[in-house]
């Protein structure tokens, strides 16, 4: 069995095509621990965190890259977090009754969004494509040949234990035309139960025992979700102070709970004067939810 929750980069030493492979296990898990997810969308979840993984490895940044689909079919939001330090989280709202159909059914009328926050206040870059494709892969395939003209392919797979997936990318000043088509057409034919069953050297020779492959040591990733009282104070102050004292004077106190990890937040009215009163020392927002 291969080693868990591990991103591996290789290269072409010939040829210029770098690669990722990433194995999903306890931090897949995580997830799947915090909400029941239909099959369906569970698959689709653990692909696009797998996906989020890969794609986190080939740019340069220092904060949270954060990749999100938004549709209006009876699957609204996938979302999944991955920062610089190779930490995940992941969730999917959908409505009942969610049943197997082509992507494009499950998420009607959507668009990919992009977002790279970078960390110490910088400025954030956001890219926002229409959902193209078949699949979460050629969703993004599409994305990074169009937004960012980088030639990829993606290999994903996901099921109850496990996610995992498989990046080419070309690069560019490419002089051996011939390269990429045969590597892409090799990687073509792994497999979903490869993906999620093989380490990343018995894949690499089963693909490409016949090229120039060097394969780094891996990278341990893990489930690990951003949410603290600095960003439930965040989301308070966008409320606004009348709001809050207005929930106050209702509950008695403010529930927050975090929706990726579940995790309840109470705060009661000395907590929210103090987070008003020290207005411009706090910053942050989280993905909560606030209950009245």
């Amino acid at each position: 069995m291969p080693s868990s929750d591990t991103l591996q980069r290789f290269i072409f030493e010939e040829a210029p095509i770098r690669g990722e492979i990433v194995r999903l296990d306890a931090t897949w898990r995580a997830v799947l621990e915090r909400r029941d997810y239909p099959p369906v969308l569970r698959d689709l979840l653990g692909e696009m965190m797998a996906a989020a993984a890969l794609l986190s490895a080939t740019l340069k940044f220092d904060g949270a890259m954060i990749m999100q689909i938004q549709g209006d079919g009876p699957v609204s939001l996938l979302v999944v977090e991955c920062t610089s330090e190779r930490t995940l989280r992941a969730l999917a709202q959908w409505s009942e009754g969610v049943q197997p159909a082509p992507l494009a059914e499950l998420l009607g009328d959507g668009k990919l969004v992009i977002t790279i926050d970078p960390k110490h206040n910088k400025e954030r870059y956001q890219g926002i494509v229409s959902l193209e494709g078949g699949t979460i892969a050629e969703v993004l395939q599409h994305y990074l040949t169009h937004s960012e003209q980088l030639d990829t392919r993606l290999w994903l797979a996901a099921n109850d234990q496990y996610a995992a997936g498989m990046l080419l990318q070309r690069l560019p000043h490419d002089s051996d035309e011939d390269a990429w088509p045969r590597v892409a057409h090799l990687g073509a034919t792994i497999t979903h139960h490869e993906l999620l069953e093989l380490p990343a050297e018995e894949i690499i020779h089963r693909l490409y025992h016949e090229e120039d492959v060097r394969l780094f040591d891996g990278e341990p990733v893990s489930f690990r979700c951003s949410c603290s009282r600095e960003r439930v104070a965040g989301v308070l102050r966008m409320l606004g102070h009348d709001e809050v004292q207005g929930i106050l004077r209702e509950q008695g106190t403010v529930s927050v709970n975090c929706e990726f990890c579940g995790k309840h937040y109470t705060l009661d009215p000395i907590d929210a004067e103090v987070i008003f009163a020290a207005f411009g020392e706090l910053s942050g927002t989280a993905p909560s939810a606030v209950k009245h």
